[in-house]
């Protein structure tokens, strides 16, 4: 959630807010490091609208009980993989160094479809919420043919665990066949990729303020694209 202001005046929130936080341990706002304690926050419309000390709180439709927690502003994850969350764990590459590691693991994302990331990514944003993170980004850069679409099975995943999500769609053109480091098997060409990311923002990028999806273009690194 994020906000333009925190006022600590309570007649600043609307009347009924939709949410209210309350009760908890210890406010901590990034409004010139105002610390609350006791301190109270106010949501409507998915925005921070008004925090506050204790007994001011304005009525809610909903309230939700802070007690012995440190209340903060939600964190920002501004670098993540999220696909490679099926493949943390796969023995044969934990030990190795990135190229080796890569070339490892490329023959298995080139396995990817909408199912396997769309379940990657709702894990791995229910971990990130766990912690504290409300806002994310991702580089997804592995789109091998047939899998599908697979930035939006990333975007329906965020839409359900509720994160503000602003991933990057990614891109390799340059193969091994051509001097890189990647397989053409994860690879596309540069008209495909220039299609669909054009696609990607035509469909998902939300200009609006406090949008909850937004896209970024992300060419992969230097050994695996084109100039």
């Amino acid at each position: 959630m994020t906000s333009t202001a925190f006022p600590s005046d309570p007649s600043i929130a609307p009347q009924a807010v939709d949410l209210l936080v309350r009760g908890s341990e210890l406010l901590v706002t990034m409004d010139g490091g105002l610390e609350i304690a006791g301190g109270w926050v106010a949501i409507t419309d998915s925005m921070v609208v008004a925090v506050g000390r204790p007994g001011s709180e304005p009525d809610a439709r909903r309230v939700l009980r802070a007690d012995g927690c440190v209340v903060t502003p939600g964190l920002v994850n501004t670098h993540h993989h999220i696909f490679q969350n099926l493949t943390r764990s796969h023995a044969p590459s934990v030990r190795s160094e990135l190229f080796g590691w890569l070339r490892t693991l490329y023959p298995r994302w080139a396995l990817l479809d909408e199912e396997s990331v769309y379940l990657a990514t709702f894990v791995g944003l229910a971990e990130l919420a766990l912690g504290g993170c409300t806002t994310t980004t991702d580089h997804l850069y592995v789109h091998p043919a047939g899998g599908g679409d697979l930035l939006a099975a990333e975007i329906a995943a965020a839409t359900a665990i509720g994160l503000r999500f602003h991933p990057t769609r990614g891109s390799m053109s340059l193969s091994s066949d051509d001097g890189g480091l990647p397989p053409r098997s994860v690879c596309q060409d540069e008209e495909t990729i220039l299609s669909e990311s054009e696609a990607a923002v035509a469909t998902y990028h939300d200009r609006s303020v406090g949008a909850m999806v937004r896209i970024a273009l992300a060419p992969c690194s230097p050994f695996s694209v084109s100039q």
